[in-house]
């Protein structure tokens, strides 16, 4: 099998070693990719730091037409990455392709907002000592970032760092998950395609314990990091005088009122606390349902959940998959079990085999339970009834995490109640709180993070403003 090379300042490059990708799902061989050298390693970061004076002064057509290129060659080479996703990461083919069909979006807005991008002017002249004076307003990069992404969106999660970086014309260093990094190698060969000048981007896939040294360069004075909750703040810890933002980990609540179309609400939960093997910050983990309602939800949401089709991620009929490895479904299976040990009941699933756990759903969950609160990252859902809506968002905002939540009810008083109240980054009225829009201003609040993505969001969080007061003119 070839090796991949990586990307080194905008060319291919290999180092003295190599590893190996495997599928958790059947334990094929996917793909072998070469590691960085320590003297790689510095020389991408070198080549960042001396190009970033040019890539903050590229024209506005440069970044916006490299940006248009990716998301034309990613929608050209749509199956082939959408098999090397399932291939590295064992999520369904379905969802791989939504996958990439979501790359192509990011880098499209992109393209479209980096030409939307432009300073203001502000009249200053308000008052007497500012006569003949007006500033002009614009944002520059804060200097080149260190993106480190994780291994359960392996191309769209890079595609939200690297491109908002490109569009205010940011170097960009990206260290992907070493499970999962071929998707991040093919991006890398996308962009060196385009005409960004050397230096512009590198994607070095070395392994976790090496993160650190590019953490604490100061040539690298922002840090984009989306991962787990210890290993961010470990981050922020480490670079106190750095930009650092923190996509973290969540535990997302649904709630079902007694308004709610309870069909609807029963099929999206089932779904989306399973979907990408509920390996997502934002999959349904718990379903805090009025009791009124509980006993019909209950019964519909079982049954949704034992229709879903779980097995091999190539089927095109799956829904289901494994999870990235079969030790960290040891510790989902783990998780479940101590639960129950505890007193909860299980409705469905409960059962791991290899690297994939059934479609797990358990109620009478004690609340200092691992499933109850913390993130489960998993194909888990526990269902926990209330007696009223103000119990409901007391409950939601229980949690230590505050990324999205989903409230189902046909009610707008309570849709802008939620809003006001819930403590979390996004309100999703009508739907699960797994709903993304990657356009959308998209993060969280408490231990799920600081900083928010989505294109324009992130452009605006890599830029500081720069005004320019221009005196003596006749306004």
């Amino acid at each position: 099998m070839d090796v991949r090379s990586f990307w080194l300042a905008g060319r291919p490059a290999t180092g003295d070693r190599e590893l190996t990708v495997t599928n958790s799902h059947d334990g094929r061989v996917v793909g072998t990719y070469s590691v960085p050298t320590d003297a790689q390693v510095e020389e991408a970061v070198a080549a960042a730091a001396a190009v970033q004076k040019e890539a903050a002064a590229l024209p506005v057509h440069v970044r916006a037409e490299a940006l248009a290129h990716v998301a034309k060659r990613l929608a050209e080479r749509h199956e082939e990455i959408a098999q090397l996703i399932t291939g590295e990461n064992g999520k369904p083919i379905f969802w791989a392709r939504g996958e990439v069909n979501r790359a192509i979006s990011t880098f499209r807005f992109a393209a479209e907002e980096t030409r939307r991008w432009s300073g203001g002017v502000q009249r200053l002249d308000t008052e007497p000592a500012a006569a003949g004076r007006l500033a002009y307003v614009s944002r520059q990069p804060k200097g080149p970032v260190l993106a480190i992404t994780p291994f359960n969106f392996p191309l769209n999660l890079v595609a939200h760092k690297v491109a908002p970086a490109i569009a205010v014309g940011a170097p960009v260093i990206v260290k992907p998950a070493p499970a999962t990094p071929l998707s991040s190698l093919v991006l890398g060969e996308i962009l060196a395609e385009t005409d960004l000048p050397a230096g512009m981007f590198s994607v070095l896939p070395v392994e976790n314990e090496r993160a650190s040294a590019l953490v604490q360069d100061p040539r690298l004075p922002v840090v984009s990091f989306t991962g787990s909750g210890p290993v961010g703040y470990a981050i922020m810890d480490q670079v106190p005088r750095k930009h650092v933002t923190l996509e973290l980990g969540g535990n997302a609540a649904a709630v079902v009122l007694a308004d709610a179309d309870l069909d609807w609400a029963a099929s999206r939960v089932a779904l989306f606390s399973n979907y990408q093997a509920g390996q997502s910050c934002i999959a349904v983990q718990r379903v805090i349902v009025e009791e009124s309602v509980r006993a019909a939800f209950e019964e519909k949401l079982v049954e949704a959940v034992a229709g879903l089709v779980t097995g091999d991620p190539l089927d095109e009929k799956t829904q289901v998959g494994p999870l990235v490895s079969e030790a960290a479904a040891e510790r989902v299976a783990a998780w479940v079990d101590e639960a129950v040990a505890s007193g909860a009941r299980v409705l469905a699933g409960g059962t791991r085999d290899g690297a994939t756990v059934a479609p797990t759903v358990l109620t009478d969950v004690p609340a200092d339970a691992k499933v109850s609160c913390e993130e489960v990252f998993g194909p888990v859902m526990i269902v926990k009834p209330v007696a009223s809506v103000d119990e409901a968002f007391a409950e939601v905002n229980s949690s230590k995490y505050g990324l999205q939540a989903g409230v189902f009810t046909r009610s707008l008083d309570v849709a802008f109640r939620a809003n006001r109240e819930l403590e979390v980054g996004g309100v999703i009225i009508g739907d699960v709180p797994s709903y993304r829009a990657d356009q959308m201003p998209y993060g969280g609040v408490k231990e799920s993070g600081v900083g928010r993505e989505g294109v324009h969001s992130a452009m605006e969080d890599l830029t500081y403003e720069k005004v320019m007061v221009l005196t003596g003119l006749s306004l």
